[in-house]
């Protein structure tokens, strides 16, 4: 008997489950299949233009910057912008996210752009973001060579950019996104929910930026 089986079998008999118990496993069948949604609060549902303004308002609130541009290829520039304020190199990391390639990266001729995953050198990394949760001005980031799980934590500026056609006004309907995006029952090895920069208060309830990731978020929202 495997540990996962010895596990499984003491649950079984904890609940009083005898057998494969066929009518819950068809339950179960039934919830995957249909993926009923829950109870979505009245705050995110809104219109288009409606979760746009609350995400925005949101991840403000939780620490976020946020700048608002019209195409991708103002990105570049943007991007350098933030560099420059924050008195940081002209150097980014980012993956292949076929969005980001399309910028005109070029138009920065002081910009150096690394590409691939990070190895904890570089001081702001660039991801695009799968989607947005207005509710909580929340990210969502999907694993992959297009973009790294690891500049999503080791660089101290993050730097998401988002597509304002892919906020959604709540978590259930950006599960419904990923399920569209990518084919029911198929999944990235792993997904990302970033609001706000890392913080922790474990030390005498004292907020500390850049406890377990980066210490600063700034979203770049194209219209």
């Amino acid at each position: 008997m495997s540990a996962r089986e010895t596990v499984m079998g003491k649950i079984r008999a904890a609940m009083g489950v005898k057998g494969p118990d066929e009518a819950r496993q068809a339950t179960v069948a039934t919830r995957l299949r249909e993926t009923p949604a829950g109870v979505i609060p009245a705050r995110a549902q809104l219109p288009t233009a409606g979760q746009l303004e609350l995400f925005c308002a949101m991840a403000v609130q939780f620490g976020a910057t946020v700048t608002r541009v019209s195409d991708y290829h103002e990105v570049p520039a943007e991007v350098s912008a933030y560099l420059r304020t924050r008195n940081l190199p002209s150097e980014i990391r980012m993956g292949a996210d076929a969005r980001l390639v399309k910028a005109d990266w070029s138009s920065e001729k002081t910009l150096e752009v690394r590409h691939g995953a990070s190895d904890g050198g570089d001081l702001a990394g660039v991801s695009h973001a799968m989607a947005g949760i207005a509710e909580t001005g929340t990210l969502a980031l999907l694993s992959g060579p297009a973009n790294p799980t690891t500049i999503n934590f080791l660089p101290e500026h993050h730097i998401v950019v988002l597509d304002a056609r892919d906020i959604r006004g709540d978590m259930e309907s950006v599960w419904a996104k990923l399920r569209t995006d990518l084919g029911k029952g198929a999944m990235p090895r792993n997904i990302n929910l970033i609001t706000g920069p890392s913080r922790s208060g474990d030390i005498e309830q004292t907020i500390i930026l850049g406890a377990h990731g980066p210490r600063a978020l700034h979203i770049v929202v194209v219209e």
